[in-house]
C-alpha cells in the first residue's frame, strides 16, 4: 500500500486523490513527497480539531494545556520563568504574557517574583492548576492514544523514529 490503495482499488485517503490527479496531468513529474507530506499535514489539521475539541471539553485551550504541562513536568515547585517558556515554545512574550493572564484569571497558574533576579518573575502551578493537569494528563494520554488505534505498537514506534529523524534533520533538537 505504498502509493494509498489496497491490491490497486481505489484511492485509500483524498491524498492519493491528488496524486492520481497529478499523476495525469504531468506524468513527468514525481508527486511523491505530497504522498508523505500532504498526509502529514492532512493528519496534523485532524489531530489539531480532535485536540481542540478534547481539551475544550475540558475548559482548556490547547496554549494552556502546554503551560501546565510544561510546569507540570519540571518538577516541584512546578515553576519557570517565562524567558524559560519563550524558548521552549517558540511563541512571542506577548502570547505567553496573554496565556498566563487567562489561566491566573481561571486559578490555575500563579506569577511569584524570581528571588534571583528582581527583574524577572516565576510562573507556578496554583494547587488548582495542579489538581487539573493531573486530572486531564491520563485522560489526553488516552485520547492521543485513540488517534493512533491505526497502527501496532511496531508501527507507531517505527513512525515515531521516522518523524523524530525528520524534526532533527530540520534543526528541531530539545533545549534541556
Amino acid at each position: 500500500m505504498a502509493d494509498g490503495r489496497v491490491d490497486g482499488a481505489a484511492p485509500v485517503d483524498a491524498v492519493e486523490a491528488v496524486l492520481d490527479q497529478w499523476r495525469g496531468e504531468c506524468p513527468d513529474l514525481d508527486f511523491s513527497p505530497i504522498g508523505v507530506v500532504g498526509r502529514i499535514m492532512r493528519l496534523s489539521r485532524i489531530w489539531d480539531k480532535e485536540i481542540k475539541g478534547f481539551l475544550a471539553e475540558h475548559g482548556l485551550e490547547p496554549g494552556e494545556f502546554d503551560i501546565l504541562s510544561t510546569l507540570r513536568r519540571s518538577g516541584e515547585p512546578y515553576e519557570l520563568t517565562a524567558k524559560t517558556f519563550l524558548k521552549a515554545s517558540l511563541v512571542t512574550t506577548g502570547a505567553i504574557t496573554l496565556r498566563v493572564d487567562r489561566m491566573a484569571a481561571k486559578g490555575l497558574v500563579t506569577r511569584v517574583p524570581d528571588a534571583a533576579d528582581r527583574r524577572s518573575v516565576r510562573i507556578r502551578l496554583t494547587p488548582q492548576g495542579l489538581e487539573t493537569i493531573d486530572r486531564i494528563l491520563p485522560l489526553h494520554l488516552a485520547n492521543e492514544a485513540r488517534l493512533l488505534e491505526a497502527l501496532g505498537a511496531e508501527d507507531r514506534d517505527r513512525l515515531a523514529g521516522t518523524l523524530a529523524a525528520m524534526l532533527h534533520a530540520h534543526g528541531d533538537t530539545a533545549t534541556r
